[in-house]
């Protein structure tokens, strides 16, 4: 059986599959971000790492630091955070907390690199951020994006497969995920038909609830 965050890549990058692609999470909750300018409040901290210290180390790691630096600059990014959400204004019509973070991640790489010293961490005030989104990379964000909706749809993919029965969970995998032909899975998994496409459909409900409560949590 494929691990979760295998689900994650294959179902992101076959996009095809209209019926499993998850709905669209653009905002981080309120409360959350409230939350997090308390420093002691470490079911915030813990959640907000859960979700977006993935996403920083494949940035890091994609913009070519090794494992060990790549764990530095997310914990400097989350230090950064803490220091600087006191002077985040949340307003969705503005922007999507991911995009301040993102550019949050830039500015400290960039420090990261300018600096032998491997104590550094970056600033979110705004005269710096501004500067640094003169030169916006897009490609970048679009890629920052994506693995923010695979981190997502990872988690979710955790979750929902501890709530459903095994053989539903790879009816869904081997219909949706692997493409197989449901005739083929029924008699695999020793399922009617229709029960191999209600298991699909009974996962793909379930994931896309996950998808948009973890979003909102």
């Amino acid at each position: 059986m494929e691990s979760p965050e295998t689900v994650t890549s294959t179902v992101t990058h076959q996009l095809s599959i209209s019926d499993v692609t998850m709905p669209q999470v653009d905002t981080t909750r309120v409360t959350l971000l409230a939350r997090l300018r308390d420093a002691e409040d470490a079911g915030a901290w813990s959640q907000f790492h859960q979700i977006y210290g993935p996403v920083i180390y494949r940035y890091a790691r994609r913009r070519g630091l090794q494992d060990a630096d790549a764990a530095d600059l997310t914990q400097d990014v989350l230090r950064a955070v803490s220091q600087s959400i006191d002077r985040f204004e949340y307003d969705p019509q503005r922007g999507r907390f991911r995009s301040w973070l993102f550019t949050v991640s830039r500015y400290t790489l960039s420090r990261f690199r300018r600096t032998s010293s491997r104590e550094v961490t970056g600033t979110g005030d705004s005269d710096n951020l501004a500067k640094l989104n003169q030169h916006p990379d897009n490609q970048d964000q679009t890629q920052w994006d994506r693995e923010y909706d695979q981190r997502l749809f990872q988690i979710a993919a955790e979750r929902v497969k501890t709530r459903v029965k095994p053989v539903t969970w790879r009816a869904f995998w081997m219909t949706a995920i692997d493409g197989r032909d449901p005739n083929e899975v029924a008699r695999e998994l020793d399922l009617s038909l229709g029960g191999v496409y209600v298991a699909r459909s009974r996962v793909t409900a379930h994931l896309r609830e996950s998808v948009q409560q973890i979003g909102q949590e």
